[in-house]
Order: C-alpha cells, then structure tokens, then sequence
C-alpha cells in the first residue's frame, strides 16, 4: 500500500476518542478482583506467551504512557529482582510452567537500565520455573541504546534474544529536547550495529509522530537516518496525549504539537518514504520488509493483536510477571499491582499480585473475536465466525451492520455476502470501523480515557 491508495481528506472527520484495542473489553473495564476468581483459568495446557515488566528508568520521558519507576538506585532493581523471584514461585503454585512457551518480552521502563549481570539472574530464573521453550520462540527484549552495552549484549546472545526492539522516536534535537529524550543518531548506529554483529535475526525501531515540533519536513529527516539503520521492521506510533491521564505529559508545551493536518501530512510521508523504499505496510502502525514473518502472517490472515501489538504467536496464553503486568487467558484479563508497595505486600503473603480483572462473558468472547481479528488483518470471515460460535452473523449484528454502512459508502470498507474488507483508507480508521461491535464504548460515558483515533 502507498499514500496515493489512501484518502487522507476522510481521515479528519473520523477523530474520535477511541480504544487502541490491544484487549476486549479494554483495560479501563477492568475492576477490582481477588486472585481466587482468577485461579481456575489457570489451568490450561496450551502454550505460553510471557511478558516481563521491568519498570525503571533514570529520567522520565515526557511522551511515554507507560507505568515507571524513576531511579537511580542500584538497590531498588536489587530488591525488585528479589521479588520477581518470588512472585516466579507463586505462579509456579497455580499454573503449569512445564507448558511449552512461545514468546518472552521483556519490558519497561527501561530493561537494559538493569546491569548485565542483573539481567543474566533474571534469565535464570525465568528458564527455571518455565523450563520448555519451543525451539523457535520469539525471545525480545525493548533497548534504549543510551543504556545498552556490549556486555547487555552477551547476556542477550547467551540466553537465546532473537529480537530486539530500539526506542528512537524521533531524531530531530529540538523534538528530542522538548520531550526530554536527547539521543543521537551515532549513538543508535553503534548499539544496531552491535546487535547486528551478534547476529539478532530482527531489528525493529521505533518512533512516534506527532510529537512537539515535528513537521512532515524535520520527520523525513528522521525516517532518512532510520533507513541507514537497515532495520528489519520499523513502529511509526501516533502520539497519545492524554496529560489529565499521565502527568509526565503535562510537562509538554501543548501549542508545539502539530496539527491534525500535519500530523497526517507526517504519516503520509512516513507511508510513501517506507513503501518506496522496500517495506511493506502491515496493521495501522507498522512496517516491515516483505520477508518478515509480520507481512506474510497478514497475507494468510494469520496475524494477532494482543498487549505486545501485533504478533504471529498466537494461540498462546499471556502470562504477566512483574509490576502492573497484564495477563490473558481463554476467558479472563487481570492486572498485577502498579504501586510498587502493593505489589510488594501481595507477594509477602504469597498471593499472586493481581489487583483487577475481568471474567469475559459468552458475548465478550463473540465481540472479541470479531473486534481483534479485523484489527489484526482488516477482514472478517463471516462464515468462518458462523462455523465457530454457531451464531447467525446477520441476524445477530444486523445494526452493527448497519452502523458500518457509513464506512462503506465512504470506501472503508466492503461488504460481501462471506466478508468483511477494510479498504487501505479504512486501516487507518480500523479503531473507528470496530467501534460498532463495542458494547462498553456505547454505554461509556466519558471516552476521553482513549486518546484520538486520529
């Protein structure tokens, strides 16, 4: 796909307060829930995907909408690794860990801002209670490379890492001063080129547009120096400024973001400066050479969507480890403590540390299938869903239909007797377009917990 396939005068209009849909129900209709309720969805036998937080950072970064910890504190990672142990042998109380697993993440805050030898007692720890790992697991970890080092990678190379994830952003100055993430381009190359020389099989990069000060102009510059990094995949995220949410975002200068105008501007060039040269766009915010596993899950419809973004390892149970971690299961999400404390006193009485969840509902698994699967490939096989939940699909959604009616005689989409086809223009509203099947966002009064669809 390139810009010339996209309409980005019908973007405009469509922005809304809209989920990102990494879950259904979305996280904000989580609720306090105690770890007896959550106890008996542990207990399948399928794969594994394991997600570890690690929450620290030396100094905030003003754009970032993640859960940290800011230190600079040796003893406090010391401590943290402590408990990690220990909340490693709770679960091994409640759920299987001799079940094969698929994926390991780590991230953060900042992984590498752990010190080598740090990170190499946490591998041993997560091979000893999840002994089985499927010979062709995804094992990533998210670098910042102002904190990355050739013994980081060693530690990496010795315990499997296949697949390592860059935070750049952005490389223009004036943007890096504004959101108080000073990298430089030199310092990037050296760290991917370390990676590389340690033979990692995918190098992703990732940035974000709409952040202070950017144009479509200085934004080009930066996609110039990313194509000199000859990443494998490259994350354009589209920046959510929810400051009444994250107070680190208050810290920015709200008139020196760019408009919606020239936010799709920068997107457009993002799009064009990508497919032109070599790479393929695949979900709403990714790209990656045609080669890559992402690109040819999306062509058989095959790809997922799920906390970590998209991914072709599906089918796996989610297992979050660390503070404020989300887990998945078949019909269940909770979420670890995000206070460091509570965390802390949950696993003193040796309780898994989960602070709230939801139990999904046979009509949540239905909307969740139909919501994740076209976010994840942007078509829906109707018959397919017929097939599985024995479920008339017209009958039953017959005014969710009728709501996508508008998008199609937009041209976001088409509408067939067996399925539903997202346009290129309607990938870029694929939040929009699944909004219709979204039952807790129609009762949901205030939706400025979500940032902008566009």
């Amino acid at each position: 796909m390139d810009s010339s396939q996209i309409d980005f005068q019908k973007l405009a209009k469509y922005s809304v307060h809209a989920p990102r849909y990494t879950s259904y129900p979305t996280a904000v209709e989580f609720k306090p829930i105690i770890p007896d309720k959550i106890y008996p969805h542990l207990q399948g036998k399928g794969p594994l995907s394991l997600y570890i937080h690690l929450p620290f950072c030396r100094s905030a970064c003003y754009f970032c909408g993640c859960n940290v910890v800011y230190t600079s504190k040796g003893s406090k990672r010391s401590r943290y690794l402590d408990y990690l142990e220990r909340e490693l042998e709770i679960w091994e109380k409640y759920l299987d860990t001799s079940r094969i697993v698929r994926q390991l993440h780590f991230g953060g805050g900042t992984p590498t801002f752990f010190t080598p030898e740090e990170l190499e007692r946490l591998y041993q720890l997560i091979y000893h209670y999840f002994p089985n790992f499927e010979p062709e697991a995804e094992i990533s970890v998210e670098v910042d490379p102002r904190y990355f080092s050739p013994l980081h990678m060693e530690v990496f190379k010795k315990f499997g890492v296949n697949r390592i994830s860059f935070g750049v952003q952005d490389f223009n100055f004036t943007t890096q001063r504004a959101v108080n993430r000073v990298q430089s381009f030199e310092l990037t190359l050296e760290m991917v080129q370390l990676a590389r020389q340690a033979d990692i099989q995918s190098i992703n990069i990732d940035l974000i547009y709409g952040l202070p000060y950017q144009t479509a102009k200085t934004f080009r510059k930066t996609l110039e120096k990313v194509l000199e990094l000859d990443p494998d995949r490259v994350a354009v995220f589209n920046y959510a400024h929810v400051p009444w949410l994250k107070k680190g975002m208050r810290k920015i200068d709200e008139t020196t973001l760019p408009l919606p105008e020239e936010k799709l501007k920068i997107f457009k060039t993002t799009i064009d400066f990508f497919t032109s040269n070599g790479y393929k766009m695949v979900g709403m915010d990714h790209f990656a050479k045609p080669e890559d596993e992402l690109f040819q899950a999306i062509e058989k419809g095959e790809l997922h969507r799920n906390f970590q973004g998209y991914t072709t390892k599906g089918g796996a149970e989610l297992i979050g480890i660390g503070v404020t971690s989300i887990s998945e299961t078949d019909r269940s999400y909770f979420q670890n403590y995000k206070n460091l404390k509570e965390w802390e006193r949950a696993i003193d009485q040796k309780q898994l540390p989960i602070m709230r969840g939801i139990i999904l509902t046979d009509e949540d698994l239905v909307r969740k299938y139909i919501i994740m699967e076209m976010m994840a490939n942007f078509s829906f096989d109707i018959t397919r869903f017929e097939n599985r939940f024995k479920i008339d699909f017209w009958k039953k959604f017959r005014d969710e239909v009728g709501e996508l009616k508008r998008f199609e005689e937009d041209g976001l989409l088409k509408i067939n007797s067996n399925r539903i086809e997202v346009t290129p223009t309607g990938t870029l509203l694929i939040r929009n377009i699944v909004l219709p099947f979204d039952e807790y966002y129609k009762k949901m009064g205030n939706r400025k917990v979500f940032s902008k669809s566009v």
